[in-house]
């Protein structure tokens, strides 16, 4: 058996799996983001630990047999937070979250420095780790003084399941520090906020095994001895292992609280001008490209709070056949935005609004955005080398299929949707502790899923969509001064 474990924004959610990849359960731990000021996102570490153990305990009530059997434990974890910590590996500060854009000052200074955009391949996003570390640095010079670790935070989990300080190449590639191409972290780059390779974790490839089991919570979870931990991934990238979205020319759209337009490559393919992400893979010597959008579901999340309605009550007043877009325009920029603008200070928007802008009007509207946001990505990525032929959908947004056909038909391209599983990060992360135990051949572990169902393209509505989306690109362009 494997154990996967995905630490999300909203939850933990651990998996097993067994040796013919079958998910055998799961099980939930819950978590709360604290948002103390304006643009800022916050986490706990501690928190990260409860929800684990709520997880697992979850997982030891309903399969204690399967649990003993764990020979291999996988992570995945959210990207990009700055979990810091002393020379006792006490945590100094509560983690600054990937959606945080308070460091949006510092980030535009570090990449207005050549070198990180050649080193790194990547413009320096506010929600990347290396800016948040220099915010740190100019406004709480005594925790940056204790720093003696900075970990991504699926690695403090490791730090607590195994004691070792190790990353892999695929989450360190969000950091702003990792020389992409190289795989290694960039003494030159560290040295450009105060830093050095000793502060860093040791690196390793996703597939390595990266530590094992600690056995005081071996016994508590009735493992046996010597159980490893891979080297794990960033939340995206272990999808990807899930989807088998690992060679080149696959590509899958992610509908998570953040949404994700990710193709895998067989080389390293940077453009930084973009605002595409291009990042070390998994797996060894492979990378991905991906445009990303800060609020995905969490648009609608946003909109279900504001009118008190569950989000299928909503997507279900709209029907099942694809409408007209409608005279509402949403962009979906709750905070801020990475692909294809990298604003840190721009904010959601509804414009076309009448009165006759019903509930169902402004849901509509809010689906649109999103789409169209992807839509933007997916042009990102066209100016960065990539084509994209058709997608596979996850994620919880997923399970709307009005949502899919709105997305199928602005980006033009098919979107597939697979058998019944879960496919995640976390069923990602138990393949990944698969080979990193056995010693399997990656390409043959993460194979992609059946497809059930293909959405394609609603051709009647392809000019209408066309038309929408060029008057959604035009909106940033004339508001953005506002959101100055």
């Amino acid at each position: 058996m494997y154990l996967g474990l995905d630490l999300g924004t909203s939850g933990v959610k651990a998996m097993l799996m067994d040796d013919d990849q079958k998910i055998t359960g799961s099980a939930h731990g819950a978590l709360d983001v604290s948002r103390p000021h304006s643009g800022w996102s916050e986490q706990d570490p501690a928190h990260w630990i409860r929800a684990t153990e709520e997880a697992v305990a979850g997982l030891k009530a309903a399969h204690p047999k399967e649990l003993a059997a764990v020979k291999g434990i996988g992570l995945s974890g959210q990207m990009h937070g700055a979990t810091l910590l002393d020379k006792d590996d006490h945590v100094l500060r509560p983690c600054i979250l990937w959606n945080d854009t308070r460091s949006h000052k510092e980030a535009a200074e570090l990449d207005a420095d050549p070198r990180f955009r050649a080193i790194t391949g990547n413009i320096v996003f506010p929600g990347f780790t290396a800016p948040k570390l220099v915010w740190v640095r100019n406004n709480e010079r005594e925790v940056f003084s204790r720093v003696r670790h900075v970990l991504l935070p699926k690695d403090y989990l490791r730090l607590w399941l195994a004691g070792e300080h190790i990353s892999e190449m695929s989450d360190s590639a969000g950091t702003s520090w990792l020389d992409t191409g190289k795989r290694a972290w960039s003494p030159e780059l560290l040295a450009a906020t105060d830093l050095d390779a000793s502060q860093m974790p040791k690196l390793v490839e996703g597939t390595d095994a990266a530590g094992t089991l600690r056995s005081e919570l071996a016994a508590k979870w009735g493992m046996g001895a010597g159980v490893v931990i891979a080297g794990g991934a960033g939340d995206n990238a272990a999808a990807a292992c899930g989807m088998g979205t690992v060679g080149e020319g696959h590509a899958f759209v992610s509908l998570g609280t953040s949404g994700v337009l990710f193709a895998a490559n067989s080389s390293y393919l940077p453009n930084p001008a973009s605002a595409v992400h291009a990042f070390c893979h998994a797996l060894p010597n492979t990378w991905h490209q991906m445009g990303v959008i800060l609020s995905a579901t969490d648009a609608l999340n946003w909109y279900c709070g504001v009118t008190g309605r569950a989000a299928a009550d909503l997507t279900n007043e709209l029907g099942d056949d694809l409408n007209v877009p409608g005279p509402v325009t949403f962009l979906p920029y709750l905070s801020g935005e990475r692909t294809p603008h990298n604003d840190a200070k721009m904010r959601g928007v509804f414009t076309g609004l009448g009165h006759e802008s019903e509930r169902v009007v402004l849901t509509q509207a809010v689906l649109e955005g999103v789409s169209f946001a992807f839509r933007d990505s997916l042009e990102a990525l066209k100016s960065a080398g990539t084509k994209i032929s058709r997608v596979t959908a996850i994620g919880g947004g997923s399970r709307s299929r009005y949502w899919l056909k709105s997305i199928a038909t602005a980006l033009g391209v098919p979107v597939d949707i697979p058998a019944d599983g879960d496919f995640g990060g976390a069923f990602g992360a138990a393949r990944l502790g698969l080979i990193a135990a056995t010693g399997a051949d990656p390409v043959a572990v993460c194979t992609p899923p059946a497809t059930e169902e293909t959405i394609d393209p609603d051709s009647a509505l392809t000019s209408d969509y066309e038309a929408a989306y060029q008057r959604y690109r035009a909106l940033y362009p004339a508001i953005a001064a506002l959101s100055a």
